[in-house]
Order: structure tokens, then C-alpha cells, then sequence
């Protein structure tokens, strides 16, 4: 059970890694905007503050990766890193999709409660 949710862990990651990509260097490219639906005008104006987004996203993704990497080393507070950094991924979720997108509940905060349930279970 522990590989499953350190499997999980790093595909949260990945997301993650996705989201950097997508918020710090495609916000503001047609692919960017039509991600997230955004206005050529719209993405001009807030790309400095999607890149901070980004940069956000960034440090989730070394936060799991912490975790991961910390229970193959066999550290014992593996458990503990994960526990912090998941949970920051789901409230950030449910925050996005109470006050952004709807989207936003399926793609971060539930992939994140799914990986949490694994941690937890293992």
C-alpha cells in the first residue's frame, strides 16, 4: 500500500509540475488561454500574478517530492511531510473551486484527497 500512495503522491506532483508549467511560462499563449479561457487582454494583464500562482505550484511539488523521496530514505517523519503538503493541495483545491472554477474540485483538490486516503491507509 505504501508504493500505491507514493505512486499517488508523485502523480499529484506531476500536476503540479503541470500547473507551474502552465501558469508561469503558458499563461499568456494560446494554449495558456485556452486552458483556463482567458482573453488575450485578460492573460496580458495577469500573467506576473499567474506566474507567482506558479511558483506556488512549485513549491508543492518539492513539498511532495520531500515526502516521497524522505519515505524511501525510510524517515520517519515521511508520513508527517506528506500529510502537510497533500493537505495543502486539497484546501488550496476547494478554495479554487469555491472562489475560481468548479474545475478546479476535480483536477487539484481530488486527485490530492485520493493520494491523502493512500498516505493514510499505508
Amino acid at each position: 500500500m505504501r508504493i500505491a500512495a507514493d505512486i499517488a503522491v508523485g502523480l499529484v506532483a506531476l500536476l503540479h509540475v503541470y500547473f507551474l508549467v502552465l501558469e508561469m511560462f503558458l499563461w499568456d499563449t494560446p494554449y495558456g488561454r485556452r486552458v483556463f479561457g482567458l482573453t488575450p487582454e485578460f492573460s496580458a494583464a495577469s500573467k506576473s500574478l499567474a506566474a507567482n500562482q506558479g511558483l506556488y505550484n512549485g513549491f508543492l511539488v518539492a513539498g511532495l517530492l520531500w515526502g516521497v523521496g524522505s519515505d524511501l530514505a525510510g524517515n520517519a517523519g515521511a508520513f508527517s511531510i506528506k500529510l502537510f503538503f497533500l493537505s495543502c493541495v486539497i484546501v488550496a483545491g476547494v478554495f479554487g473551486g469555491f472562489t475560481a472554477s468548479r474545475k478546479i474540485l476535480l483536477v487539484q483538490a481530488l486527485p490530492g484527497a485520493i493520494a491523502l486516503l493512500l498516505v493514510c491507509l499505508s
